[in-house]
């Protein structure tokens, strides 16, 4: 019993930390956001909602200038006002702002946010149980290899959360009538919006995976979507 408590302990402080971090940005976001109230993108969200058989999909703005989508832990959807800003410049249309709000939608659907507190959880363990491990052959540096190997896991994971909510979003725009052209036009355009700078890490260190990846993974769920579809 002894020997499992660093364990059992790591468990219990991945999961203390988890529900802190959800407590935290709930409050922040409480703070600095207000309902969507733009009626094109007001009409897009309608449509997505149809298509889930419900009244509306709630979608805040979120008050930063950073770019970027997220559902929080609690399930609502925010788009940034740095991301809004993109789309009143002309930047993004209305339609590929929906595959925004499709994506993050997909997460929630998913449950993606609990996923990640058992994953955040799991990986302390194993970080402590590597760091004892390889402590005992790498001294002073056994630590930090722990550290590197379970990044790569989380990273690994995260980027399957993401493919998985492509899939999902894709599913919902066509049901939607949109399509999944929006969805693969923004991946196009993500690097300049975001205004990304230098050398992107190794795709297996990134969080999300490579745009062409995510786009070629679209287009093989539309043919083998059409596929199915096809009468035999």
């Amino acid at each position: 019993m002894l020997k499992l408590l660093p364990i059992l302990m790591a468990l219990g402080y991945g999961l203390i930390m988890w529900q802190f971090s959800a407590w935290r940005t709930r409050r922040e976001l409480d703070e600095r956001s207000t309902p969507l109230a733009d009626p094109a993108l007001l009409a897009v969200t309608g449509r997505l909602a149809g298509a889930l058989g419900l009244p509306r999909v709630p979608v805040h703005i979120y008050e930063t200038d950073v770019v970027n989508g997220l559902a929080a832990p609690d399930g609502r959807i925010f788009l940034t006002r740095g991301f809004y800003a993109k789309f009143r410049e002309g930047a993004v249309t209305a339609d590929e702002m929906a595959s925004v709000i499709a994506h993050e939608l997909g997460h929630v659907a998913l449950g993606h946010s609990r996923r990640r507190m058992i994953d955040f959880s799991g990986q302390n363990a194993i970080r402590v149980v590597l760091a004892t491990v390889l402590g005992r052959f790498l001294p002073g540096i056994g630590p930090y290899v722990a550290g590197f190997l379970t990044s790569l896991l989380a990273a690994r994971l995260s980027r399957q959360d993401e493919f998985e909510a492509d899939e999902w979003a894709s599913a919902l725009l066509i049901k939607a009538g949109i399509g999944t052209g929006p969805q693969k036009s923004l991946f196009a355009k993500l690097a300049g919006l975001t205004a990304l700078k230098g050398k992107a890490p190794p795709a297996w260190l990134m969080s999300h995976p490579k745009t062409e990846a995510r786009v070629r993974a679209i287009e093989v769920n539309e043919t083998k979507w059409r596929a199915r579809s096809e009468p035999t």
